[in-house]
């Protein structure tokens, strides 16, 4: 009774104090709560000393959403959670996403809760509750205003919870687009026009399905129409197969790509491409344009084992090909989550709940489209399969959604008390309010119970775990990439300068090998070939190759403690003299003649090979054939430590002053064979090109 008095108490001081108004022209709703909570007869009952003022709101509003007392869900969470989510460090935070997730989960079985105003509210107001949920924390001055922000990771905790809003591996890309233009921090304003805009989506999406669009097509597979284009004449869409082209339709649903051309007064018979069957699909960016030229980046390319020849599909518009990129990625997206549904075997449910990832994916695209946003969209990192097939161990990502989806089977409650983890709800709960049947998902919420989502109470899921470590590894990727743009030079003579440059060490080694084969200085050699004979002898070549990486290792090791906090040095080039145009083509057609007679004596080379194993000059080839002979005999009875002993020895003193006057003669008489070994014939024929008339 006493704490149930203290807590009135407090309530009626914040209240006459004016604590919670902070707008001066306005009364805000939480003034209205809060003096509501403090009125109450049970306003010990309806305020949590562990919670702050903001926390304490959204865990009211929560509990009228469920129809539990605080009191209650206080004691639920006890029940429920396991020992380490009611640490009292993390306690306020905890209990406040039980309660969050549990009222999303019945919020959103409601249809049509986008359009509701309160459910936008609310689940923004759970993000600023979230960053200071503890009654120690103290909040700030206008955290209940108008103009409050949130950060990413609260966020990354809350929008997630709700899989049409966010997705836990775009939620970074998507929270960045949201907060281009406002400083890194989400405002109410904004979030409220994407929900907005994601609610049209939605909404375009439900009365595309019902159209009869694609009826007969569509109807065994119950596919769901995701985008249309080619509708207005401003904006065609062309199709070029061969030399033909037809101006039409272009339809994509959540299975395949259909295209209609357009007739006189009506659109002919859809052509199907199918994306959910394994045909070995390829669809990536196409260059197009009139006569066969490739001029107009624009289209994307389709081919499959389905078709003889590939299509190009061309989005033309004035400027840029944005058009043509968001198509790509929609369509790469269906592709991609069909792959991974292929890969991992996954049937029933959880298929469902993989294609309705891409959908949420290409409406919350299509939001942001509709938003007209200053920042350019990069459609990829906002797709989630999308991003999988570029990120760093997005294989990885895959694997932990595919692992998540056979564990589901067995965990298929909201709640799961056994294992005191407390989950978000997943896409495939949420699917029949949205208006998306698929197949047995639509009775989910009424019979099987709800669907474990990927965000856990207080802890961090095997999927946020991988999806930040991939994050991670891609920074250092982005960031490698940065620097490796950095130092790229023009021209092809500063760029072999640099080249020369880097391969100096080599080229000092290569030298240093070069004087002690050609004996340059005698004791040097000899010193060298004794101890090589000595290691081979021993059998000690292993050894002697670990024992340089170990050096090596070492190296880099000590280079690394001496350097920290060190700039790397930059590598001083000379670049060459300047040229103009004319002597640039001038060393140009040089490398390029230059490029040619390699290429010519590598052709001698292998004709005369050719001459020699079709015995055109017998001589040389019996000549051969005994050589070959003494080799065989050589490596089947004379074991390899001994054939590595002599070629070593024959390479290292084979200029030595004992054997350079017969090595000499023998190179000598080897290369007059060589020359004498006539090239096998070659007759080159002109193939006739056949030039069709487009």
């Amino acid at each position: 009774m006493a704490m149930v008095n203290k807590t009135r108490n407090m309530l009626e001081g914040l209240v006459k104090e004016g604590s919670f108004r902070w707008l001066t022209k306005t009364r805000s709703a939480y003034d209205e709560e809060i003096e509501e909570m403090g009125r109450s007869p049970s306003a010990g009952k309806n305020w949590l000393p562990e919670l702050s003022p903001v926390a304490n709101v959204v865990v009211r509003r929560c509990s009228k959403i469920l129809g539990v007392a605080m009191e209650q869900l206080r004691e639920n969470f006890e029940e429920e959670a396991s020992d380490a989510l009611k640490i009292p460090a993390k306690y306020a935070r905890n209990f406040l996403e039980y309660c969050c997730f549990r009222a999303l989960a019945l919020s959103t079985q409601v249809t049509g809760y986008l359009e509701d105003k309160k459910f936008r509210r609310l689940t923004f107001d759970m993000m600023v509750a979230w960053e200071t949920p503890a009654a120690s924390s103290q909040p700030l001055l206008n955290q209940m205003d108008e103009d409050v922000s949130v950060a990413l990771e609260a966020f990354s905790r809350i929008a997630p919870a709700v899989p049409i809003m966010a997705d836990v591996v775009v939620c970074d890309n998507l929270f960045e687009v949201l907060t281009a233009s406002t400083g890194g921090r989400l405002q109410f304003s904004v979030y409220d026009k994407y929900l907005s805009a994601l609610e049209r989506a939605i909404r375009k999406l439900k009365t595309q399905s019902e159209s009869s669009l694609l009826s007969s097509q569509r109807s065994a597979r119950g596919e769901k129409i995701l985008e249309v284009d080619g509708t207005v004449t401003s904006q065609p869409v062309l199709e070029h197969v061969g030399i033909s082209t037809w101006p039409g339709r272009l339809i994509l649903t959540d299975h395949a790509l259909y295209f209609e051309a357009l007739r006189v007064v009506s659109y002919d018979k859809p052509k199907a491409y199918d994306l959910s069957d394994d045909l070995k699909q390829v669809v990536r960016p196409e260059l197009t344009g009139p006569w066969g030229t490739r001029l107009f980046d624009k289209a994307f390319l389709y081919k499959s084992i389905s078709i003889s020849e590939p299509v190009i599909m061309e989005l033309p518009e004035l400027k840029g090909h944005t058009r043509r990129d968001y198509w790509l990625a929609i369509i790469q997206e269906v592709l991609y989550a069909h792959r991974f549904i292929h890969k991992f075997q996954i049937t029933g449910i959880q298929r469902d709940e993989a294609l309705l990832k891409a959908i949420f994916g290409i409406l919350r695209v299509q939001a942001l489209k509709d938003l007209s946003l200053t920042v350019p969209l990069s459609f990829n990192s906002l797709l989630m399969f999308n991003i999988c097939d570029e990120l760093p161990g997005g294989d990885l990502i895959l694997e932990t959604l595919a692992e998540m989806s056979t564990t589901r089977e067995l965990d298929r409650t909201n709640s799961p008390r056994s294992k005191g983890r407390m989950y978000s709800v997943s896409a495939s709960a949420m699917a029949s309010t949205l208006g998306f049947m698929f197949g047995a998902s639509s009775s989910i919420g009424s019979s099987a119970g709800l669907l474990v989502g990927e965000i856990a109470v207080g802890e961090m899921t095997p999927l946020e775990k991988v999806v930040v470590e991939c994050r991670s590894t891609h920074k250092k990727v982005v960031d490698a990439r940065a620097k490796v743009d950095g130092v790229k030079v023009d021209g092809i003579d500063t760029n072999l300068a640099v080249m020369m440059e880097l391969l100096s060490p080599l080229v000092e080694v290569g030298n240093w090998l070069q004087s002690l084969a050609y004996w340059e200085y005698p004791w040097k050699s000899i010193a060298f070939c004794l101890a090589f004979t000595f290691i081979i002898w021993r059998g000690w070549l292993g050894y002697t190759c670990a024992l340089l990486l170990v050096f090596f290792a070492v190296f880099l090791v000590l280079t690394r403690w001496f350097n920290q906090g060190r700039s790397v040095d930059e590598l001083r080039v000379t670049a060459p003299p300047a040229k103009n145009a004319v002597e640039q083509l001038l060393a140009v057609q040089t490398v390029i003649s230059q490029a040619e007679e390699v290429i010519q004596d590598g052709n001698i080379c292998l004709l005369k090979l050719r001459g020699l194993l079709l015995a055109t000059f017998p001589q040389a080839s019996e000549k051969l054939a005994a050589a070959l002979l003494m080799m065989a005999l050589v490596v089947a009875f004379l074991p390899g430590k001994y054939i590595l002993l002599l070629a070593f020895l024959e390479t290292f003193t084979r200029y030595s002053p004992i054997r350079r006057a017969s090595t000499e003669k023998w190179t000598r008489r080897f290369r007059e064979w060589w020359f004498s070994i006539p090239a096998a014939p070659v007759l080159v024929e002109r193939c006739k090109e056949d030039k069709k008339k487009k």
